[in-house]
Parts: C-alpha cells; sequence; structure tokens
C-alpha cells in the first residue's frame, strides 16, 4: 500500500444497516491516536470508520476516495497541516463534509484559523469518549462544537486583531437581521445551545431552529460556526 494510501475499513455489519450510519474518517499522524479514536467509535453502531490517514495530503484524496460524513481532523501535521487540508477540502465538498479538528491544548493557536478554514469545530485528543462520539453525532447533524470557553477566546482574538475596512465587513448583512434574528445571533456567538437560546428569549427550540436557519441564508452562512464569525467580525458579539 503506498504512503498516501488511505487505511479501509470494512463495515461492521456488511449485511445491514451501514447506508445508515455516520462515516467517519480519522487524520492524525500518531497511529496511537488514530487506533485509540477507532476503537471508540467502532463499537457504536451508528458510526462507520471508513478510514484512517496520517496527514493533511493524504485526508484530502482520502475524502475524495471514501466519502465521508464527518473527517476527525488533527490540526499540526507534516506536509499538509489540519488547517490547509480543511480548506482545501471545504472548498471542494462543502456542506457534504463536516470536520472536526483535534487539538491537543483547548489554546491551540491555531483553533481559531481551522474555524475560519470551514471546520464546524474542535475536541481535545483526550476527550472522554461519550464526548467524543456525540460530538461526531452532533457535527453530523449541522451543530457546531464550539465551547463557550473557545468563543470567549475567539473574542480576544478579534479584540488584537484591526478591524476590517467597511467595504470588506459584514456589518451590512448583520442589518438585514430582524431584532430577534441579530438576538438568536448574538447568543449563538456566547456558545449556546438551542435549548439554552430558547429559555433565555422565552421561546421555543422549534422556533430557534427557524430563525438560525433564516439567518444563515441571510448571512450566506454554511453553518452557525461561519455566522459567528461574522458576528465578530461586524461586531455583534465582544
Amino acid at each position: 500500500m503506498s504512503a498516501a494510501e488511505p487505511t479501509r475499513h470494512p463495515s461492521p455489519d456488511p449485511g445491514g444497516s451501514e447506508g445508515d450510519a455516520i462515516r467517519v474518517l480519522v487524520v492524525d499522524d500518531q497511529a496511537l491516536v488514530r487506533t485509540g479514536f477507532r476503537m471508540i467509535l467502532e463499537i457504536e453502531p451508528d458510526l462507520d470508520v471508513v478510514g484512517e490517514v496520517a496527514d493533511g495530503e493524504e485526508a484530502i484524496a482520502a475524502v475524495r476516495a471514501l466519502e465521508p460524513d464527518v473527517v476527525l481532523m488533527d490540526v499540526r501535521m507534516p506536509r499538509t497541516d489540519g488547517i490547509e487540508a480543511t480548506r482545501r477540502i471545504v472548498e471542494e465538498h462543502g456542506t457534504t463534509v463536516r470536520i472536526v479538528m483535534l487539538t491537543t491544548f483547548d489554546l491551540d493557536e491555531y483553533v481559531f484559523d481551522a474555524l475560519q478554514a470551514g471546520a464546524s469545530g474542535f475536541l481535545l485528543k483526550d476527550v472522554q469518549a461519550e464526548l467524543l462520539v456525540a460530538g461526531v453525532r452532533a457535527v453530523h447533524q449541522g451543530e457546531s462544537l464550539l465551547a463557550p470557553s473557545v468563543t470567549r477566546r475567539m473574542i480576544e482574538t478579534f479584540v488584537g486583531r484591526p478591524r476590517p475596512d467597511a467595504a470588506s465587513a459584514p456589518s451590512h448583512l448583520v442589518a438585514a437581521l430582524t431584532d430577534r434574528e441579530r438576538d438568536v445571533l448574538a447568543l449563538v456567538a456566547q456558545g449556546r445551545t438551542n435549548g439554552e437560546i430558547a429559555d433565555d428569549l422565552f421561546i421555543s427550540e422549534t422556533t430557534v431552529k427557524t430563525h438560525i436557519g433564516r439567518l444563515l441564508a441571510k448571512l450566506g452562512a454554511r453553518d452557525r460556526v461561519q455566522a459567528v464569525i461574522i458576528a465578530y467580525e461586524a461586531g455583534l458579539a465582544g
């Protein structure tokens, strides 16, 4: 097998319902990390680890070959790192593939760049098994993995960065939102879940989902993560 060819794993249920399983690709340059994640995920009947690769360049090729639903992507790898690989995968496949970054520290300096590149969130490599499984399922359903500590760090990052000029700032996009949609976006930017937003605004979760769907469309955002970034850049959060 060549270095660029992904390690493929057969479906755990070749004669049954594997078509309904969430297809996961694991990308990390440490074999022990890949094995550990695979062992955790493979015991879940609704998760199918379709392959594993060791760097970003191999990840790009593996996404084309294996068509995973979710990619667990290490940030720091040789040749092509996880951020560049994420950017290229998102450019090619859009939202058909959700990417979760794997990092050693929750204050990893590359977390924000990874989210800007199109990742749907991040997980620590020492994440508990149940949280890893829940995270994969949540991202597959269109949720983002943005803890409040991460959103706070993103705010602090923007405080230290020069604001974009008026022509490039997305303020005009936010201006197109209704007052309620801006309220929802501000809470999303704080890392609140749909349930928490519903409680804060005294509305139902179904209504929250409706507002989020509409504001994503108005912002031209592919998911909640990109909406959060737009909110920060427009000065709505902070």
